[in-house]
């Protein structure tokens, strides 16, 4: 008789006692320590009252809110896709670990995640923002009573905006925008088919002529292009009054594709207008719309060697002593200038701790006596601004010198913050608020990163000591 145990006589005990597997995670990990630094039921209450605000008719508290704001929180402090968040959360200890998740095998998904990034915004990545910059006020690690400002472009991905690479970028995107949205709209794709392959045909002989050409030439071949998109426009207008009666009964990817059209149609029609005048003047209208995808976007003259203009958005950074940054955001082109923003950096600071800073300081491009006067009366005592030409601040001592230490940072701590890390600069975004959360998320990321240093290194001289 065999006395080789058959599978069925296996001991069952030795599979019946399984637990969940225990991983051990060092308390000292710098995301371990970033969750035991936040206040999440503040940050749950923030994003509830953005929630409120936004979707007004949302009814109770919704599920996984701390798990969504942790996913926020890591994916600010790496550039890392919504595919790549999805991804550690799901395998990464200390990533669980930050989105309270070590008690359940749940994890959201990358749709989730950038769906909740979308309903938090510009203005709740700013509010998040504001409260680390607080946070680390109170932990000592910023100091409130010294600031600096300056103002930077967050440069967008667009092709360089002359007239054709606009034109260009117009029917390439009609056409995906017309395929995808379907119905008349498609039936309008299809129909103008022969005169998108003449556009094409007749762009790719600009790119590859145009340097050889006089221009008249030049002048003409735009002239050419112009009707052609004008005659498209014509008939995409006549589609989308045909679509529109059939709009609600489209899929979500088809109504996004209809608006996508709508959007393109009324921005090129602004645009066209400016094209023509080109073509009939030899000049650039004032205010010129530089993208068909973004018509927020506008071109910022910055001076600088090599890059005199950039095209994009404008923004302000203040940093606090200790280097935590505070971003704004420009809503049109004259908000931001800087003999405007050297007050209203002032302004955002009394706003967020009650009180203007001891001493300030901005460049030469925010003199004026005006704004010294005005700075004075709101509280700041030594106001570090000087006329071209003059060297010297009227600011004096121990204060002077802080504040040229911090004014030589300020630039410093915006380039890191335009670092590919973070993702300021050039984001892949296709609008304004997109583009405007992924400053502020960078700024966001910067600023949490920043704390987490600052808390390991003031522990780790307590421990030497």
């Amino acid at each position: 008789m065999s006395t080789r145990r058959k599978r069925g006589n296996r001991q069952p005990e030795l599979f019946a006692r399984s637990t969940k597997p225990v991983i051990a995670i060092e308390m000292n990990h710098r995301v371990v320590r970033l969750t035991h630094e936040l206040d999440w039921t503040e940050l749950e209450e923030v994003v509830e009252e953005i929630r409120a605000r936004k979707l007004k008719n949302a009814a109770g508290r919704p599920p996984h809110l701390r798990a969504l704001i942790g996913a926020v929180v890591f994916r600010a402090t790496r550039r890392i896709t919504y595919r790549g968040t999805e991804d550690q959360i799901r395998h990464y200890a200390p990533a669980r670990y930050l989105c309270g998740l070590t008690e359940t095998e749940w994890s959201p998904d990358a749709n989730t995640i950038q769906d909740f990034e979308e309903l938090m915004g510009e203005d709740g990545m700013k509010r998040l923002n504001e409260y680390v910059v607080t946070e680390a006020v109170e932990e000592k690690l910023a100091d409130p009573k010294l600031l600096v400002a300056d103002t930077t472009a967050q440069e967008a991905v667009i092709p360089y905006p002359n007239e054709m690479n606009l034109m260009a970028t117009f029917l390439t995107a009609i056409t995906a925008a017309s395929t995808k949205a379907g119905g008349a709209l498609k039936a309008f794709g299809a129909a103008m088919a022969a005169k998108f392959a003449t556009g094409r045909k007749r762009l790719r002989e600009f790119r590859l002529f145009a340097k050889g050409k006089s221009k008249q030439a030049r002048m003409k071949l735009t002239s050419e292009m112009t009707d052609l998109v004008e005659d498209v426009q014509a008939h995409l207008a006549r589609a989308i009054q045909a679509a529109e009666p059939h709009k609600q009964r489209l899929v979500k990817y088809a109504n996004v594709a209809h608006s996508k059209a709508k959007q393109l149609h009324e921005t090129m029609s602004k645009l066209l207008p400016q094209i023509r005048y080109w073509i009939k003047t030899g000049f650039v209208a004032a205010n010129k719309i530089i993208s068909v995808h973004i018509p927020e976007l506008y071109s910022i003259v910055r001076g600088k060697a090599g890059k005199k203009v950039e095209f994009g958005l404008q923004w302000g950074i203040a940093r606090l002593g200790g280097g935590f940054l505070v971003a704004r955001l420009a809503c049109n082109r004259r908000e931001l200038a800087d003999a405007r923003y050297a007050v209203t950096a002032v302004d955002d600071h009394i706003a967020l701790f009650g009180k203007a800073p001891k001493g300030y300081a901005y460049d030469r491009a925010g003199y004026s006596e005006e704004n010294v006067t005005l700075l004075k009366k709101k509280g700041v005592k030594h106001v570090g601004l000087a006329p071209r030409g003059r060297a010297q601040w009227a600011v004096r001592g121990a204060m002077k010198h802080k504040l040229v230490r911090e004014r030589a940072q300020v630039e410093g701590g915006i380039g890191t913050v335009k670092h590919s890390k973070y993702g300021f600069t050039k984001p892949a975004a296709r609008s304004a608020p997109a583009m405007a959360m992924c400053g502020q998320r960078a700024v966001l990321g910067y600023n949490l990163n920043k704390l987490v240093r600052g808390l390991a290194e003031r522990d780790e001289m307590v421990l030497v000591g």
